[in-house]
């Protein structure tokens, strides 16, 4: 005599007391939120049950957990990939009256101060602005770029001392050539 098939009933109710925590843990990893995974346990639970009525289900009560295993990974990922495609954007020109974003003017200004300085930076020699990037921008201390560069530590400060003074004369004059550092004036 075959074995009476099981109630999908029966199969949900206990297929959702035993896996319920591992479950939302699985959909957690995907990438969702605690309360997205919720949903994509429960949309799993519903597609587990149409199954169940179904009788599509593996007949083996062992292969139950995985299998709703794989479909809360795939309803998880079609989740998150439809919220993604979903996800409101605003306007570029929609920035919230009292945030604390600077305004579209203070942007541009900080944008053409990096235009001018890449483009003072570039009419650096070579060793200068080596020792800028590295000193300044990569914060290595004195002698790892005295060491770099085969250079003495003494040698280093006076470089970027020189070079920092010719950028500041080029960012304040705009068009100053900086090829030659600027000259001491007598006090």
């Amino acid at each position: 005599m075959p074995p009476i098939p099981e109630d999908p009933l029966d199969v949900l109710a206990r297929v959702v007391r035993e896996h319920r925590t591992d479950l939302v843990g699985v959909a957690r990893r995907e990438g969702l939120r605690p309360e997205d995974a919720l949903d994509c346990v429960h949309d799993a639970y519903c597609t587990f049950f149409e199954l169940a009525v179904r009788r599509t289900l593996p007949s083996d009560r062992a292969e139950h957990a995985p299998f709703l295993t794989g479909i809360v990974v795939n309803t998880a990922r079609n989740k998150r990939r439809r919220h993604h495609l979903a996800r409101h954007h605003e306007a570029i020109d929609a920035v919230p009256r009292g945030s604390d974003l600077p305004s579209t003017e203070t942007q541009l200004a900080l944008a053409e101060d990096c235009v001018r300085l890449r483009a003072c930076m570039s009419k650096l020699c070579e060793t200068h602005r080596t020792v800028v990037m590295m000193r300044l921008l990569e914060e290595r201390a004195g002698e790892d770029v005295a060491t770099a560069l085969g250079l003495t530590r003494g040698h280093i400060d006076v470089v970027l001392h020189r070079a920092k003074a010719a950028l500041r004369v080029c960012m304040m004059e705009g068009d100053a050539d900086v090829s030659e550092p600027p000259t001491r004036t007598s006090r």
